[in-house]
């Protein structure tokens, strides 16, 4: 993968690659409206239970970009997606708060790139 636009984390014994992809930017807008309101509703959640609920969503997505990746350059053996199941069992709530800073850091790259895109066309 790309490490210029993803963050990784350990789950289970495992690394995944937390990555920001178009598919997964439409995922979180359709859940939250855009990415500017992800922030506030991951701040604002009514209880620890949603607030939970909330980080394993978004860590089983942008987990899974990376396997979606891998599966369309490896068609003949395709990885298992993560399931939120899987991420509630393999995980405790203080790492889920740890990887708060890797879902940031995923989006940070990931929205960096495309304003440093965009602003290198505008100069071309």
């Amino acid at each position: 993968m790309d490490s210029e636009r993803s963050a990784i984390i350990n789950i289970g014994g495992a690394d995944y690659e937390l990555t920001l992809t178009t598919r997964a930017t439409k995922e979180i807008a359709r859940r939250y409206g855009g990415l500017e309101n992800l922030g506030e509703k991951l701040l604002k959640a009514e209880n620890f239970e949603l607030a939970l609920d909330e980080i394993i969503w978004l860590i089983t997505v942008l987990a899974n970009q990376s396997i979606l990746i891998y599966n369309l350059k490896h068609k003949d053996a395709p990885q298992d997606l993560l399931t939120e199941g899987e991420v509630e069992l393999l995980t405790s709530p203080l790492e889920l708060a740890d990887y708060k800073s890797a879902i940031t850091e995923a989006m940070f790259k990931g929205t960096a790139r495309n304003v440093m895109s965009e602003d290198n066309s505008k100069n071309a």
